[in-house]
């Protein structure tokens, strides 16, 4: 009996679905728009994360020694940050090494060569290149350097590096909390479309409502077929956007490989698949049968 009453709601609720055909499209479209929205909002999680761990993981410290520090005192200095427990490893350039790899990047700069040649004297500094186990304890590293407050050094660049890596993290959660704005915003729409959608549906089904009244049919029997409708909303919203994101990701993907090789786009797609669908199937639906559910209370009297 259940199963017969189950499969009758279903076969009404299809026929709803099916006889609002405009209403229907224009319901799915939104939550399709809603729905794309947030994938796009979580693929762009994935690739700030991916590239804010790239950018730090290629950060490091560099400690710049004034010109008459002389190489003993430096290796000394070298020696005791090395004894920190955050530290990974520690390059040192001296200053003919510097003035040496200066040229090698700038050969092909007849301007600069020349004025390197006017200068005669080098004027550039050793330094060194201090990397941590975690990008995270860079700011302890840079606590202790300043702590120490070596006569011999000149500056440290870690503060520079570290206000470029809050910017960039600032500009990533702006993006993401517009993107959700414009999700909830989206949400908010397609509720209102899909709540129209029924109510239009119990209105053109009222004869048909009041039939079922008379020969005893349950409050639930009556209501079903429009929960129906709204879980059919969503399923076909889901099952377009998923549609839609399969092209659209792998013809991004060689695209976003060459701004961005750490990350692969497309097999982060794939790997994450059904969590991922599980996600839009999951929205669609609780929209639309949260539509459905305040449409019946409002206007559906059984």
């Amino acid at each position: 009996m259940f199963l017969t009453h189950l499969q009758r709601i279903t076969k009404s609720g299809l026929l709803s679905y099916k006889r609002n055909g405009w209403l229907s499209t224009a319901t799915v479209l939104v939550m399709v728009l809603m729905l794309f929205v947030i994938g796009n909002l979580i693929f762009m999680g994935a690739l700030a994360g991916v590239i804010l761990s790239s950018f730090e993981s290629k950060v490091d410290i560099s400690v710049y020694f004034l010109p008459d520090a002389n190489e003993h005192t430096i290796t000394s200095i070298k020696n005791e940050i090395e004894t920190l427990p955050d530290v990974r490893d520690i390059t040192y350039i001296s200053r003919d090494r510097a003035l040496e790899l200066f040229r090698e990047r700038h050969k092909g700069n007849q301007l600069i060569s020349a004025a390197l040649e006017e200068i005669g004297d080098n004027p550039l500094q050793a330094s060194l290149n201090i990397r941590a186990k975690d990008p995270s304890r860079y700011a302890a590293i840079s606590e202790f350097l300043l702590h120490k407050n070596y006569k011999e050094i000149d500056k440290i660049n870690y503060f520079e590096n570290q206000q470029v890596i809050e910017r960039m993290g600032a500009i990533f959660r702006a993006v993401r909390g517009s993107g959700m704005f414009l999700a909830f915003f989206l949400a908010f729409i397609a509720i209102l479309v899909t709540f129209n959608t029924i109510r239009l549906a119990i209105y053109t089904m009222r004869e048909e409502i009041g039939i079922m009244r008379l020969v005893g049919a349950t409050k639930w029997f009556i209501r079903g077929p429009f929960i129906v409708s709204g879980v059919l909303y969503g399923v076909t919203a889901a099952l377009i956007t998923l549609m839609l994101f399969f092209p659209l990701i792998w013809l991004a993907s060689p695209r976003l490989a060459v701004l961005v090789p750490e990350f692969d786009i497309f097999r982060y797609f794939l790997q994450n698949l059904v969590l991922f669908s599980l996600l839009m199937f999951g929205g669609g639906i609780s929209i639309g049968v949260i539509s459905s559910l305040i449409a019946i209370r409002r206007y559906l009297r059984v």
